[in-house]
């Protein structure tokens, strides 16, 4: 098979033997590959993501000495299976995966790691276990979308923001135009989308966003129509104080089970959540400092650099801080079919699409963001720009 292969930094489109699949995997033809973010920061940084993998527990990363095919979000054809497998589909099926095999107890993750290839190529190989077949005639420019937006999925459902919530989601790189599309599908009535390129904001709109910011000219949290109501310390001790002088009203009432209840339901008073989706020193604290009290704060953006922030503007605030990574084979399935459905249109993100031999030049074209969001690889496409 053909397939693109990087190493040192370098892609070079070469002829390797066909994958075989393995106990409890299936061989696909793989029909689209989308460039993701990860790919970009791997093909240069891959050293120290793997240095940062190994001490999670994981040590299979890919490294620059290695060839490695790239590629992990991606839809394909049904070839053939391996030993073991249950047949689940015939031959030709389209389908999606999540990209990673299990050797054993070893997980490989598909598309970085030398261990498991990766979907720039005419074929890649799938466990079975965590294949689904693509309802519903969807096309395989959305199909290959399942993957990414399955990321934002799971960020908006981490998040567990209500409908009623504003929601702001700084930068509008692919992940973030991802997630301002799964918060308007999840009900979300008012998402505000911040990003310095004018045409990523043009995009940001073209998925659903309510309002859209250009941090460089108006900030983002005055430009909510939906203000909050409590912007400081002074009015969190004041929701205190007027809440019991409420409650004390009410004789022989148990007002502190009220507590106890918003407590068990994770509610309280309205605030905002924060999607930070840009991934560079310095993001954090700024929103930390500009975000009002109570605010929750998910971050979905990969910073490869060490951070600071100051720990106790987020304490006086009570801001929450949470951290997400990827999705679960539910969350993977049921995007998948809301793509299908309907529910989630991802066809504003795509905006090009190249052959294995303009992989290099996509990679140049993405790393400004005046241009591109997602570029599809097809590999039987003769195209070299997107």
């Amino acid at each position: 098979m053909r397939a693109a292969v990087v190493s040192k930094g370098e892609f070079q489109v070469e002829d390797l033997p066909a994958p075989v699949p393995g106990p409890g995997q299936v061989l696909i033809s793989v029909t689209r590959c989308g460039i993701c973010g990860s790919d970009l920061h791997a093909r240069v940084h891959c050293d120290e993501l793997a240095d940062l993998a190994a001490a999670t527990g994981y040590d299979r990363f890919m490294r620059s000495d290695q060839r490695i095919v790239m590629g992990h979000e991606f839809t394909g054809d049904i070839i053939e299976y391996g030993p073991g497998t249950r047949r689940r589909w015939k031959p030709g099926t389209p389908v999606v995966a999540l990209p990673i095999l299990r050797a054993g107890r070893q997980p490989e993750l598909t598309g970085l790691s030398v261990y498991a290839p990766g979907g720039y190529a005419e074929q890649v190989v799938v466990q079975e276990s965590m294949t689904f077949p693509v309802p519903n005639g969807l096309s395989p420019d959305h199909a290959a979308l399942t993957e990414p937006m399955a990321v934002a999925w799971h960020a908006v459902r981490k998040s567990r923001i209500t409908k009623g919530q504003t929601a702001f989601v700084i930068g509008c790189g692919p992940i973030g135009l991802a997630v301002v599309t799964m918060l308007k599908a999840a009900g979300v009535r008012t998402v505000v989308a911040s990003d310095l390129s004018p045409r990523r904001r043009e995009l940001a709109a073209a998925c659903g966003a309510d309002v859209v910011v250009d941090p460089g000219v108006e900030s983002p949290w005055d430009a909510t129509p939906k203000k909050s109501r409590i912007t400081g310390a002074s009015d969190i001790l004041n929701l205190g104080f007027d809440a019991m002088d409420r409650l004390r009203r009410l004789p022989n009432i148990p007002w502190w089970y009220l507590f106890r209840a918003l407590h068990t339901l994770d509610r309280g008073p309205s605030a905002p959540v924060v999607f930070e989706c840009v991934g560079v020193p310095g993001i954090i604290d700024q929103i930390l400092t500009a975000a009002p009290p109570l605010t929750r704060v998910i971050v979905v953006g990969v910073c490869m650099q060490q951070d600071a922030f100051h720990p106790a503007t987020a304490i006086n605030k009570e801001i929450e801080l949470r951290f997400v990574l990827g999705y679960n084979p539910g969350e993977f399935r049921d995007t998948l079919h809301l793509i299908a459905d309907g529910k989630v249109d991802p066809s504003p993100l795509i905006t090009g699409t190249v052959g294995l031999e303009g992989i290099p030049t996509a990679f140049t074209t993405l790393a400004s963001p005046n241009h591109h969001a997602k570029i599809l690889i097809d590999p039987q496409s003769p195209r070299t720009a997107p």
